[in-house]
C-alpha cells in the first residue's frame, strides 16, 4: 500500500509474546514503512477475557480477591512488557498503543473499525490444519471481516527460507 501523496497510514499491528508477532512488526518496518513517511502504526495487544470465577460455576474454584487481584496485576505487566518491547523496534515511527480485552478475533475487527485503520498486519503462528479447525484461526477470521486490507506475515521455518 503506497503512500500516496504524503497521505497519512494508519497501521494496526497485532502485537503478542509469540516471535511471530516479532518478526511480522519487524518485517511491517522494513518492507511497509518508509522512513519519511507520516505513517502511524498503532501496537494492538489483545489480552484474553477476564476470567470470572464463582463458586457456582461447578469448576470448584473460588479465588479470593487478593489473588484475583494478583492475576489481573500478571495479565496486565505482561501486556505493558509487550508493548514496550515493540514500541523499542519502532525508532523514528509514529507509534500509538492499545491494550485491550476480550476475544482476539472480535477485538481486533472492531478495534480495526474504530481506530478507521488503512491496514492490518499480522503475524502467522503456522498452525496446521488439525489445530486451526479445532483453535480456529484468528488471522483468518480478521482477513475474512475487516473492511481495509490485511497482511498476514509468516516466520520462515529455518535461517535458510529467509532468502528464498
Amino acid at each position: 500500500m503506497a503512500d500516496v501523496a504524503g497521505k497519512e497510514r494508519r497501521i494496526v499491528v497485532t502485537v503478542d509474546e509469540s516471535e511471530e508477532s516479532r518478526h511480522a512488526l519487524s518485517w511491517c518496518l522494513e518492507n511497509v514503512i518508509s522512513s519519511n513517511s507520516k505513517d502511524t502504526l498503532l501496537l494492538l495487544y489483545v489480552q484474553p477475557p477476564r476470567a470470572v470465577y464463582t463458586a457456582m460455576d461447578g469448576s470448584g474454584y473460588l479465588f479470593s480477591a487478593d489473588i484475583m487481584a494478583t492475576m489481573e496485576k500478571y495479565s496486565n505487566d505482561v501486556a505493558q512488557s509487550v508493548i514496550e518491547k515493540a514500541k523499542r523496534m519502532c525508532q523514528d515511527v509514529k507509534v500509538e498503543t492499545r491494550v485491550e480485552h476480550g476475544d482476539a478475533r472480535d477485538v481486533i475487527c472492531q478495534m480495526v473499525e474504530k481506530l478507521n485503520a488503512d491496514m492490518l498486519v499480522m503475524g502467522s503462528h503456522g498452525y496446521g490444519l488439525i489445530k486451526r479447525a479445532f483453535l480456529g484461526s484468528v488471522s483468518n477470521h480478521c482477513a475474512q471481516n475487516v473492511k481495509c486490507p490485511v497482511l498476514i506475515v509468516k516466520k520462515p521455518k529455518s535461517p535458510s527460507d529467509a532468502s528464498n
